[in-house]
């Protein structure tokens, strides 16, 4: 095969490169024997340029220009010959028309970054200023996957058996208060497995860790005179390399081996991992924002546009991701394989999720075909699926996302359910019966395993916030409009913010129990997010996308003023493990099915068997029956749950049983001495028959 030569010099050497016609499969840069194959997709473009820099060199030192006979179709491709792979970084130019009224934006100045690149440099520090005159910011390195993964794999866990953990990477523990060595990184989760094995969950769901510009909308606050960042992640520039700004190591791969090894400690430790994954739009934004890839590539095709060019904005931040086109369902495919196969990734949790639904044109499907496609992929076969079903422009999928059999949604009726109900508002006592079931109301067919329960995430109130704020409090994020949701269902016990009352703190860390109580006697998948258990604080502000500060992070000191939040979550996670009857896959169906002499289920009120309905009710109680563990498969003890929102005390009829076991007692939340007790230690009830439960308050018995 003919070979062109090119050459380079400099001061110390001259260089020859050889090229040649590449294979256009697989897309992004691959080494081959003797040098790197490159291969990039453009319908489009007319042209293609490969530029090859040195690492950390401001200028390109090899630009070639690729000849037309090396087009395949749409794809341009080129093998180079004498590379340094571990030295050099690369991009393309890609010339075409610029005729932004029907959707091209080509333009040959700017050096695109390749949709595949697998690891970036140019923004290795968290934070650190790049140089403005930097011709091309976000720069594409090479790999050479050889990681040695020994026998792990993803671990495959049942979903209705496991409790997910919701974290950011840096905010986790940066805090000095962390003791970790290296704090803010992928090293730093893996110094805390201990504390969450602790802990007891057994999956972490991180905040983007795609790669994102943390610069993106960057600004002065008014009030501090600190740089604003981009501090949640949710604006990726490339989808399949890891933030390397979360690396502790900044050597030119480093965070690659780092987030591996976290990986492979989490499964060694029996913790999966879940990544919160952003395909609805990228960091490029609108007509008025950068071009740094797909805008460049093919604008007309990854992103959905008007008839007149411009973006439609169904994610709220200036564009939205072509999900259902057919080469844009292809990249997000090949993405989700890459981590399942290269990072052994549990799960992922789609971000506006109901984006993915709509055809090229916007219009919501019935059918989409990247939703069937990730179903039916033989990588993807057992990973986790969950959805956010909903997207900013008002198309709301929550019980209807197309679930395949496979799909989960975070739940947010669950979320306002129970905060309503745990503030004691009134009407809420039957919604809080289909919650407290795993949501029959929204998923009749799908089951518990449908819904991921949740009161508190990343958007919105810490748990500690809830019960200590009527308002949002999110001055600090210095925009001028309003930010963050207005309806938080929350309430402060009788003081706005922070309080030397020690009453109303009583309260405070009573009503935390009651919500944590609550969400681990429910059917479906418990998350909760990370400090809740030790009662983190924001200071209010239910939006604080923007905070790299003392506000987000992570204040491990919590734990000795709140000892009591965290012993209490412990000990709530503890029991749910210890027993299956609260981790059903299906329905339970309030009836004695098997002849067992109990029903799975049953409901009661302060009177047994008399569930009060009404509007003006604040008390629910249910039953589980343990011989309806795992849909009868299991065997397990009764478990009896009261719960009263008022604010006066009542007392509750407890069902009696027969197979001579009594009650015993787990948790009693309105007993500020001895609130819970840890599983299997539960002392025995002295009044069999009726149990008084004082004000705002959750009881859970154990029948043994």
């Amino acid at each position: 095969m003919q070979h062109t030569e090119y050459q380079t010099a400099s001061s110390e050497q001259t260089n020859t490169y050889s090229i040649r016609p590449g294979n256009p499969m697989p897309f992004g840069a691959t080494v081959v024997p003797d040098g790197v194959n490159f291969s990039i997709y453009s319908r489009s473009a007319t042209a293609c340029t490969l530029v090859l820099f040195q690492q950390d060199e401001p200028h390109p030192f090899l630009e070639i220009p690729l000849p037309e006979h090396y087009r395949i179709g749409d794809v341009f491709a080129i093998t180079v010959l004498g590379l340094d792979y571990t030295s050099i970084e690369y991009g393309f130019r890609l010339d075409g028309p610029y005729q932004p009224e029907v959707g091209h934006r080509f333009d040959s100045e700017n050096i695109i970054l390749d949709p595949y690149a697998k690891v970036l440099g140019g923004r290795k520090i968290w934070g650190k200023h790049f140089y403005p005159h930097n011709m091309y910011q976000h720069r594409a390195q090479i790999i050479a996957e050889n990681y040695d993964w020994g026998e792990d794999r993803p671990l495959g866990r049942p979903i209705e058996d496991t409790i997910i953990y919701e974290m950011h990477v840096r905010g986790f523990t940066w805090h000095p208060s962390s003791g970790v060595q290296f704090p803010g990184t992928y090293a730093g989760i893996q110094e805390k497995i201990p504390y969450l094995k602790e802990l007891g969950v057994n999956c972490i769901e991180l905040m983007p860790i795609f790669e994102f510009d943390e610069f993106e909308n960057s600004r002065v606050s008014p009030e501090t005179n600190e740089l604003m960042l981009n501090y949640w992640g949710y604006g990726p520039v490339a989808f399949f390399a890891p933030k390397a700004g979360y690396a502790a190591s900044n050597e030119s791969d480093g965070e690659i081996n780092e987030l591996k090894t976290l990986i492979k400690s989490l499964h060694q430790n029996g913790i999966e991992i879940i990544l919160d994954v952003v395909f609805n739009h990228t960091a490029e934004g609108n007509e008025r924002g950068p071009t740094i890839s797909f805008k460049g590539i093919d604008n007309s095709i990854y992103y959905l546009l008007t008839p007149e060019g411009y973006y439609y904005n169904f994610s709220g931040t200036g564009n939205t991701f072509n999900c259902n086109h057919p080469r844009v369902r292809s990249l997000i495919i090949d993405c989700l394989r890459y981590w399942v196969s290269e990072y052994h990734i549990d799960g992922f949790r789609f971000d506006l999720a109901s984006i993915m639904t709509r055809d090229v044109n916007g219009i919501p499907l019935r059918d989409p075909p990247i939703l069937r496609e990730m179903i039916d992929d033989p990588v993807l076969s057992r990973t986790k699926l969950i959805a956010e079903p909903w997207d900013a422009d008002g198309l709301y999928h929550l019980g209807s996302f197309p679930a395949y059999g496979r799909w989960t949604e975070w739940n947010g009726k669950y979320r306002d359910t129970v905060r309503r109900f745990l503030k004691g508002d009134t009407g809420e006592v039957k919604n809080m019966a289909y919650a407290l079931q795993g949501s029959p109301d929204l998923y009749p067919r799908r089951g518990p395993i449908a819904t991921i329960n949740f009161i508190t995430a990343h958007d919105g109130f810490t748990l500690m916030d809830l019960v200590s704020y009527n308002e949002k409090h999110n001055e600090g994020n210095a925009e001028p409009g309003d930010n963050g949701s207005n309806n938080n269902s929350s309430w402060n016990c009788g003081v706005e913010g922070p309080t030397d009352n020690p009453v109303i703190n009583g309260l405070r860390r009573r009503q935390i129990k009651n919500a944590i109580a609550m969400l681990m006697v429910s059917q479906g998948v418990p998350m909760i997010l990370m400090g809740d258990e030790m009662g983190r604080t924001q200071g209010g502000n239910n939006n604080a996308y923007c905070q790299d500060n003392e506000v987000s992070w992570m204040n491990w000191r919590f734990l000795e003023s709140n000892g009591d939040i965290y012993h209490f979550f412990r000990a709530c996670i503890a029991f749910r493990h210890r027993h299956p009857v609260l981790r059903n896959g299906y329905f339970l169906r309030g009836e004695d099915y098997q002849q067992k002499g109990y029903a799975d289920i049953t409901w009661h009120g302060m009177r047994l068997n008399r569930p009060a309905w009404n509007s003006n009710n604040y008390t629910l109680a249910f039953m589980l029956g343990g011989d309806y563990a795992k849909g009868g498969l299991a065997r397990d003890n009764h478990i009896y749950v009261a719960m009263n929102t008022h604010w006066k005390r009542h007392t509750f009829e407890l069902p009696r049983l027969t197979d001579g076991s009594a009650w015993h007692v787990f948790a009693n939340t309105g007993d500020a001495a001895q609130p819970i007790h840890w599983p299997d230690w539960e002392p025995h009830l002295d009044n069999q028959r009726k149990i008084p439960l004082a004000p705002r308050s959750v009881v859970i018995l154990v029948g043994k």
